[in-house]
């Protein structure tokens, strides 16, 4: 999907958390440039939270696997990724409105329910070479499950904006706990009988997590 976006010289819209989620995207961009399955484009990462997060990453490569420390000592990571830029401020976000050609924007936040991925929004999602990427869990009556959900047109800043725009879902990418982990972490407390409350996700999952619990 990205190298055809690429390709198509189109933008690339990603709403991502900005602790763990844009650091394992950037990885994964170093090792698809690296195996040449995707070539240098340019990449803007438009969070100041996600960029001093992405800081504290490179500042403790000792907390790294031994794959990302491996691509870390070497070079990898920056050889494959100098097209990768930071946005800190607002003018710099709103710089990217006049990039031309092909770019991914990494922008907060990860359900579209606030922060400068809506104002690229605005001015993107109504263009037919705009791909949008789902890289996370959109809660329910969310913007960004609206866009999974394939509506038509969606409400930004009070206004409507038509989406035509391709929106795309990659899955695989949470890290949060499945079932089974956390009825194998339920399991190792349930001999005292707690009181569990559940308090997180949709009634489809909770609901069988309840049965188990």
């Amino acid at each position: 999907v990205i190298k055809k976006a690429v390709e198509a010289g189109g933008k690339i819209l990603v709403p991502t958390f900005a602790v763990g989620r844009t650091q394992l995207l950037l990885y994964l961009l170093a090792g698809a440039i690296k195996r040449g399955a995707l070539s240098p484009f340019p990449i803007f990462i438009d969070s100041p939270m996600a960029i001093e997060a992405t800081e504290i990453y490179r500042k403790h490569p000792e907390l790294f696997d031994e794959e990302a420390l491996a691509m870390q000592q070497s070079g990898e990571l920056r050889e494959h990724l100098e097209t990768a830029s930071f946005c800190p401020t607002a003018n710099d976000s709103r710089a990217l409105n006049e990039v031309k050609g092909p770019c991914m924007t990494m922008a907060g936040a990860g359900m579209c329910t606030g922060g400068r991925i809506l104002h690229h929004f605005r001015y993107n999602l109504a263009k037919p070479s705009t791909t949008v990427l789902i890289v996370g869990y959109q809660g329910h009556g969310s913007l960004g499950r609206q866009l999974v959900d394939g509506k038509k047109s969606v409400r930004i800043f009070g206004e409507m904006i038509p989406v035509r725009a391709s929106v795309h879902t990659f899955g695989g990418l949470s890290g949060h706990a499945g079932q089974s982990d956390l009825a194998r972490w339920i399991g190792s407390i349930a001999p005292s009988k707690p009181h569990v409350f559940l308090t997180h996700g949709e009634a489809r999952g909770r609901d069988p997590l309840k049965k188990i619990i």
